[in-house]
């Protein structure tokens, strides 16, 4: 058996007030200089926070700055434009800077440390990044988080939509990881089985989690704590098949389909629900957690087309054709349009 070098972060740090100790953890880590940025006007909401607590540990604050841009072009130049003394790179806010900056550290083989501001998707600790390449949004490869430090207080903050679409970019490992499971048995690749579990034992832990509200730590807690193991399970993997499967495909084709798409885990999450049904795989689960956290209460207010959808299921398999999930077969793209136009619960999110 060949010996395989997995990349997971030696930092992990999740709770109320962390981001007042950024100084100590990376000062654990032995990181002396940084390269800061962050999302748009972030620094006024966080900037001094995070520059008195690595000022108090003596850490070089090299840069500091707001990202706005994810084309890739942009992205090179502001790598190679960065203190040879950089000794990190950290990225402060949603998924934007998240992909830059860790895109950027890929670039320059340096160590990447993510302090997502919102709980929308798994992107914080995964090892892709997604940029604007000659105009189209492109997956690339990145740089895998060596260390995320969360605060709670800080994701509580944030409108609830982003913690919706937290829930449903996690809930959504339910059906990959039944597509991944369907694409081994059909012969077209190999199912990893410790990746698997992990990704498994991820959602599981999440939907069993006992919650009043959405903002409760212990959920936010979970949510984090579980997005964070759908990066390493990719990790293990070497490719996203553990956490997107035809879900996720749909999403990326309503990205190219409509001019404004919703958040990546909303998008997502509908997919999730749809799937799970052609599936025949814990659709009932998938109902009862969307439920019970309010997520379909907040879709349902969305002014979703549905007309939308089904040119999605259509064109999903054309976004990874190398892949061959239920969506690749067009018997499961007929079910799934029936169950977008017949399903009780689709018809509370699409209004008809």
């Amino acid at each position: 058996m060949n010996n395989m070098h997995i990349a997971i972060p030696t930092l992990l740090k999740v709770g109320q007030g962390t981001l007042n100790h950024i100084g100590e953890y990376l000062n654990i880590q032995g990181i002396e200089s940084v390269s800061l940025f962050f999302g748009n006007d972030l620094i006024e909401l966080f900037g001094q926070q995070v520059k008195e607590s690595l000022e108090k540990s003596e850490i070089m604050i090299l840069e500091m700055k707001e990202l706005d841009s994810t084309d890739i072009n942009d992205i090179i130049s502001l790598a190679f434009a960065m203190d040879m003394k950089t000794q990190a790179v950290v990225g402060i806010g949603g998924g934007k800077v998240i992909d830059v900056a860790k895109y950027a550290a890929y670039l320059r083989k340096l160590p990447f440390i993510s302090v997502p501001t919102s709980a929308s998707s798994d992107g914080f600790s995964s090892a892709s990044a997604s940029l604007m390449v000659d105009g189209r949004r492109t997956s690339v490869p990145a740089r895998m988080a060596a260390g995320i430090i969360i605060d709670t207080d800080v994701i509580k903050s944030a409108p609830k939509k982003f913690i919706y679409s937290g829930i449903g970019d996690l809930v959504s490992k339910i059906t990959s990881l039944y597509d991944w499971l369907y694409e081994d048995r059909q012969g077209y690749t190999t199912l990893d089985d410790f990746a698997s579990m992990i990704a498994k034992k991820a959602v599981n832990s999440f939907v069993r989690t006992p919650f009043e509200t959405i903002t409760d730590d212990l959920f936010l807690r979970e949510l984090v704590n579980s997005l964070a193991m759908s990066g390493i399970a990719n990790e293990i993997a070497g490719s996203s098949a553990p956490t997107s499967g035809s879900e996720h495909l749909i999403s990326h084709a309503l990205d190219r389909i409509l001019e404004q798409p919703q958040l990546h885990g909303v998008q997502v999450g509908i997919a999730t629900y749809l799937m799970s049904v052609v599936q025949e795989h814990r659709y009932k689960r998938v109902n009862t957690i969307f439920t019970d956290t309010g997520f379909w209460d907040f879709v349902s207010t969305l002014d979703l087309n549905i007309e939308d959808y089904e040119k999605a299921i259509d064109m999903a398999p054309s976004i990874k054709p190398f892949r061959h999930l239920y969506i690749h077969e067009e018997k499961y793209r007929r079910r799934a349009k029936k169950v977008l136009y017949h399903d009780e619960v689709m018809g509370k999110v699409f209004h008809r």
